[in-house]
């Protein structure tokens, strides 16, 4: 089978299509025959070498998200042949998501949207979970205000729909054109990016601009972050945590049934076929995509 991977670290063009083995599922793992895998910037940081150093054997596979069908399972897999599922494929790895077959464990895996086709139901794992994993560290009551940065992006802008929902009242900091947007999401107020805007009780930093976004939290709020091991220090005895996503497959189910209920909107901003992985790279590495890039084999 095809498998994206980088064998070097660098730019998009160290993103590399090798041949390897279909993987064999184990005790309680599915394989998943992938219908459609979205990009994310944790792709770039992987092939990059930011957060992870070169395997052992020196193929670091790429792709944290997945549509597919279940095609075969391990003893004891929560799921039959043929469900359509999505999930999470959390770490480092010889092949992921970003291939014609992925091994993953069953806990990770929920049943697929309904209501969208595979392209769009492989942008929601990653980026619901931490947009979702994100606000339970926050822990807002209703009414509660929160500022979210990137506000238009994926995480972003699935915490602002996350949030609106939860009722709390939420403002999106995004870039002049992309206000309609984030209002379409729920947010109660827009924050033009770089604007004056402060006293929020938190602020989920989906924008990654650190300091700056703690600057608009009021003494003693919360600020979350979405990348371990990058948050700025904390002043003003506002409380700094960074989530690192989890994979969950019963909390998947649960955002998956908030993508069916309308709750949630998954956007796709492009396709390319599985051997033009370096093409999706090379677009995300341009910014101001909205929507996620999505492989599919």
């Amino acid at each position: 089978m095809r498998a994206v991977v980088v064998k070097t670290f660098g730019g998009p063009d160290a993103v590399e299509l090798v041949e390897t083995a279909v993987p064999e599922p184990g005790p309680g793992q599915v394989r998943i025959k992938v219908a459609a895998a979205a990009v994310n910037p944790v792709d770039a940081a992987y092939r990059e070498g930011i957060l992870v150093p070169l395997p052992e054997d020196g193929l670091l596979g790429l792709g944290w998200d997945v549509a597919g069908t279940v095609d075969a399972v391990g003893a004891g897999a929560p799921y039959a042949v043929g469900a359509e599922v999505v999930a999470l494929a959390y770490g480092p790895a010889p092949v992921k998501t970003h291939a014609d077959h992925v091994v993953v464990d069953g806990s990770a895996v929920a049943a697929a949207p309904a209501s969208v086709d595979a392209a769009h139901a492989s942008t929601v794992p990653l980026n619901t979970l931490t947009a979702a994993q994100a606000l339970d560290l926050l822990d807002l009551a209703p009414g509660s205000t929160l500022l979210v940065t990137g506000a238009a992006g994926a995480v972003g802008g699935y915490a602002v729909q996350l949030a609106h929902q939860a009722g709390i009242t939420v403002a999106g900091a995004a870039g002049a054109a992309d206000e309609e947007l984030v209002r379409s999401f729920g947010a109660d107020r827009f924050v033009e990016r770089g604007a004056a805007a402060g006293g929020f009780d938190a602020v989920l930093d989906a924008a990654v601009i650190g300091a700056d976004a703690l600057a608009r939290v009021k003494d003693g709020g919360q600020y979350v972050g979405v990348i371990p091991h990058a948050a700025p220090a904390s002043v003003r005895g506002v409380r700094v945590q960074v989530v690192e996503v989890a994979a969950d497959g019963n909390r998947l189910a649960e955002l998956v049934k908030l993508v069916d209920q309308g709750v949630l909107s998954p956007r796709v901003a492009h396709t390319y076929p599985l051997e033009r992985a370096a093409e999706a790279h090379a677009r995300l590495a341009e910014g101001g995509v909205r929507g996620r890039l999505v492989l599919v084999p």
